[in-house]
């Protein structure tokens, strides 16, 4: 019965502050969040919770409110590692956890942070609390409800059939060798310069690979989302070719061009012209059309792209397993796990 929490101190933060209207989520509002969500941990019946250490030092922030009549029951740890303030606490603290016999890990963060969770999180199922800008895989609820859900899975008191999904996942490979993964889109940017990480300038993307996208969704997912429309629970994914300035854009099957209007960013509404697109099924492989080239995986650029390398992408459906916070809710009623008797 055994939890984790891994809190990123920069989520929220990014260049789309100047370039579009996204605003910060203060790392003192995070601090309320995860008292919230230890709460509901508590409440669901988790005896031990890990912290991942951070610059910022959330877990002596989140605890000193939680004295006298109003201490926690449940025992609250700080994993022993060493932090270097990057992505790579983020992968080893997942590792650590699921070492420690964590059962469920609560994130904050954005699809970044989820992205480097998901390659040390292995079987062990994420609670995704959105913390970040432009998400897709981490999803914005209320600490409270996410710390229930949570426990809930981590207790084993709601079945894995009714409380998690596996989601799919892509697979970037340089010259044949598996190099990162991505959880939600791998954008290919016309540029080999990773700077602000953050993709902001649309006009540079080539090509999109995507695991799924929908309407209501934000940032390079909404593009999906508008042209054609694939959930988390599909098992399919989408390879998209963006045309360049001044390139035809023709439609392959009604020769009429595509120019698809979606939210790339908050407050940032665009026109995409789409030159080609295809879904793919699980296991397929495509290449990456515009070589030299930088990778954006989750919205962040990571890869480089040399002018003589091969790129594919592949979509499989051996993503992380992620908490549904409604059904699992919805079948601890059910089993009556709400009510004393």
């Amino acid at each position: 019965m055994i939890a984790g929490i891994i809190a990123n101190p920069a989520s929220g933060k990014d260049i789309r502050r100047l370039v579009a209207h996204a605003t910060v989520f203060d790392n003192q509002e995070k601090v309320n969040l995860i008292r919230r969500i230890l709460l509901g941990l508590q409440a669901a019946g988790v005896q031990r919770v890990w912290f991942m250490p951070d610059y910022y030092g959330f877990f002596d922030r989140a605890l000193d409110v939680f004295s006298g009549e109003n201490h926690l029951t449940m025992e609250t740890k700080l994993l022993p590692m060493q932090w270097k303030a990057n992505q790579e606490d983020s992968l080893l603290a997942a590792a650590n956890m699921v070492e420690l016999g964590v059962r469920c890990l609560v994130t904050l963060g954005g699809d970044g942070t989820n992205r480097v969770v998901a390659k040390g999180a292995g079987e062990v199922p994420i609670m995704p609390v959105s913390t970040g800008t432009n998400n897709v895989f981490s999803v914005m609820v209320e600490g409270t409800i996410a710390g229930l859900a949570a426990g809930l899975v981590a207790t084993g008191a709601v079945e894995h059939e009714y409380s998690v999904i596996r989601t799919k996942k892509l697979i970037i490979y340089i010259n044949g060798k598996a190099v990162d993964i991505a959880l939600i889109d791998a954008v290919v940017l016309a540029e080999q310069f990773v700077g602000s990480r953050a993709i902001w300038d649309i006009g540079k993307i080539r090509q999109i690979v995507a695991t799924c996208g929908e309407p209501f969704h934000i940032g390079i997912a909404a593009i999906v989302g508008a042209l054609h429309p694939i959930n988390r629970r599909e098992a399919k994914g989408i390879n998209l070719i963006i045309a360049e300035s001044g390139e035809q854009t023709l439609d392959p099957t009604q020769g009429s061009p595509i120019y698809v209007k979606a939210a790339v960013g908050p407050g940032l509404i665009r026109s995409v012209p789409v030159h080609s697109y295809e879904l793919m099924s699980p296991g397929q492989k495509v290449a990456v059309r515009h070589v030299p080239c930088v990778i954006a995986v989750d919205g962040e650029r990571e890869i480089l792209i040399g002018p003589n390398d091969f790129a594919e992408v592949e979509l499989v459906q051996t993503g992380p397993f992620v908490v549904d916070v409604k059904s699992t809710l919805n079948r601890a009623t059910e089993k009556g796990l709400f009510i004393n008797r």
